[in-house]
C-alpha cells in the first residue's frame, strides 16, 4: 500500500494507523499498559511488516476506557473484563430492541383489518 492508498483509509475507525509509541502518547498511558491490555486480549493490535504494535481509533477507544477504569483503581485484568462485558451487554440489548421491532411489526401486520375488495 502506498502513502496514497493510505490517505484514504484514515477515516476508518479499524485502520491500524498509530504506533505503540504513539498511541501511548494519546491516551496518556505508558507502552506497558498498552502491553499489558494486549496480553489481557482486551485488544490485539495488529502488526507491521517490521513485527511493530499498531493499533486503530476503535482499539485507542477501548485502551482508553480501560485507562479510565485502571485510573479508578480498578485492577487491570478486572478493568478488561468489565469492557468485554459491557460489548456483550450493548450488544445483547441491541438484538433485543431488533426482535422487539421485528414482532411489533409483526404484530401491526396480522392486527390490520382485512382488505374489502
Amino acid at each position: 500500500m502506498t502513502a496514497d492508498d493510505s490517505y484514504g483509509r484514515l477515516d476508518d475507525d479499524d485502520y491500524p494507523a498509530y504506533t505503540m509509541g504513539r498511541a501511548a502518547e494519546m491516551l496518556g498511558t505508558t507502552q506497558g499498559f498498552l502491553r499489558a491490555i494486549g496480553e489481557a486480549r482486551l485488544i490485539t493490535p495488529l502488526r507491521s511488516e517490521g513485527g511493530h504494535r499498531r493499533y486503530s481509533r476503535y482499539q485507542l477507544r477501548i485502551a482508553a476506557r480501560a485507562r479510565e477504569l485502571v485510573d479508578q483503581g480498578t485492577p487491570i485484568e478486572a478493568a478488561c473484563r468489565i469492557i468485554v462485558l459491557e460489548d456483550q451487554l450493548e450488544e445483547a440489548q441491541r438484538i433485543n430492541a431488533e426482535y422487539r421491532r421485528a414482532a411489533a411489526s409483526e404484530a401491526a401486520t396480522t392486527d390490520a383489518p382485512p382488505d374489502s375488495a
